[in-house]
């Protein structure tokens, strides 16, 4: 009995561990975003190979990825300065602004 106490609250932290602590708002993401768009475009498609795409991408990863800039995992000091001021909620907003958005598709 002690056993299957401690495991159902174990396996249940495991499976969330892989998702961000805020689920994010989109729409207050979009209003967010103004900074972003001028590398990244409005809606995460940069129109320039040289900053990254984030439309469509996930939303765990988007949010992981600006968490590591804001706490220097990620070396960028351009990112870094970008979400230096930002809260938990306001990365899990971006994150699932840009997340919501199309972006690139393979073909089958």
């Amino acid at each position: 009995m002690m056993m299957r106490n401690i495991t159902l609250p174990a396996l249940a932290a495991l499976a969330l561990a892989g998702f961000p602590a805020h689920a994010g708002d989109p729409a207050a993401g979009k209003e967010k975003s103004t900074v972003c768009a001028a590398c990244h475009g409005p809606d995460g498609n940069s129109p320039s190979p040289e900053f990254p795409r984030l439309g469509g991408q996930y939303e765990d990863y988007l949010y992981q990825a600006l968490l590591d800039y804001k706490t220097g995992r990620r070396k960028n000091p351009i990112m870094a300065a970008q979400v230096e001021n930002l809260s938990p909620a306001d990365l899990g907003d971006l994150a699932a602004y840009f997340a919501s958005q199309s972006g690139l598709y393979q073909k089958r």
